[in-house]
């Protein structure tokens, strides 16, 4: 990790000290250039943070072709410190197994496109569930030169990032990760496109100097973030829908997305000690309602059973079949209401 000077140590604890830090973190991804996208891109900012938990949240950012997915994850990515992250465009069936044992632990895997990893797919669920990896494999002894038996293992947590324009993602993988939606509307257009001409003016010169300050801090706010357990005194408390079996890891989902809202706010929070040894904090109610305010939206997408384009789709069908039947004055059907 880069050495801090004082003054960039004392910016970064000055913003995550911050009363207002999520609305913080908000006006700096606007400042960025990432316009719209507000709770995606919160989603997965909480979610790179969580590679400093035990058991860190995933994402896949779902889109069509040229819809935004990759500025999403780049915008995000940019944000989190260099030497936190591992970028790949494409993966073998076992290249995660020959990291290093220790190349991953408490950081961000990125794969630019989910049908890159195809092929390493086993892989990266059984290290987004078991948290290692562990293969053995026949090689050469160099001292004896004869074929031997040798063990290759990779250690966790990983935060893992994943961008697909695949309708049907493989529900094995899915259902491991949060599912982030493009916004694909005629208004979100028209704020890009906005911004794409800003860009190219005297105060878009001016404000791609700023960000780059602005990146630098959020980074090294990122590096003041350390691995810490974190105790929600309030979960007994919380309910979560029962209805269908994979809700067992939805409901893991969203416990973790609280802790990582938590985990962010450490430097607002006082270190509790453990009995035996270590550190903990604990979760507020604010860090719940915020968890709260996001789960309908990124849990919901998890939970339906049409993909969201398909769902896009089907709502269009149901309002134009309103306005007809109000035009009409015809009693629309019950499933319309």
């Amino acid at each position: 990790m880069p050495e801090l000077t004082a003054e960039e140590r004392a910016e970064a604890l000055e913003l995550l000290t911050s009363p207002d830090l999520v609305g913080r973190i908000g006006d700096l991804f606007d400042a960025c250039g990432l316009v719209g996208e507000h709770s995606n891109r919160l989603a997965a900012y909480l979610a790179c943070t969580s590679r400093k938990l035990d058991k860190p949240l995933a994402v896949i950012i779902q889109s069509t072709s040229a819809a935004g997915k990759s500025t999403l994850m780049e915008a995000v990515l940019s944000m989190f410190p260099p030497e936190d992250q591992v970028k790949y465009s494409a993966m073998t069936g076992q290249s995660l197994y020959y990291l290093g044992e220790t190349n991953l632990k408490h950081r961000i895997l990125a794969i630019v496109e989910e049908e890159g990893a195809e092929k390493a797919s086993y892989a990266l669920k059984l290290l987004q569930s078991e948290g290692e990896l562990t293969i053995a494999s026949t090689g050469k002894d160099p001292h004896t030169g004869r074929m031997e038996t040798q063990e290759y293992h990779v250690e966790g947590p990983v935060m893992i990032f994943l961008t697909t324009t695949a309708i049907d993602i493989d529900e094995e993988l899915q259902n491991r990760c949060l599912t982030l939606t493009v916004d694909e509307s005629r208004e979100q257009t028209e704020r890009i496109h906005t911004l794409q001409r800003q860009a190219r003016t005297l105060e878009g010169l001016r404000l791609k100097k700023q960000k780059q300050r602005l990146i630098a801090l959020l980074r090294n706010a990122q590096r003041l973030l350390d691995p810490v357990d974190v105790v929600n005194p309030w979960a007994d408390q919380l309910t979560f829908t029962a209805d269908r079996t994979r809700t067992r890891r939805d409901h893991e989902k969203y416990l973790t997305l609280i802790d990582a809202i938590a985990l962010l706010h450490q430097h607002q929070r006082p270190r509790e000690q453990v009995e035996g040894g270590g550190t903990f904090m604990r979760v507020t109610l604010d860090d719940i309602a915020l968890a709260n305010q996001l789960a309908p939206d990124l849990l919901g997408r998890s939970l339906d059973e049409l993909p969201p384009q398909t769902r896009r789709v089907l709502d269009a069908i149901k309002q134009i079949v309103r306005e007809r039947c109000e035009a009409e004055e015809i009693e629309a059907p019950a499933l319309l209401l």
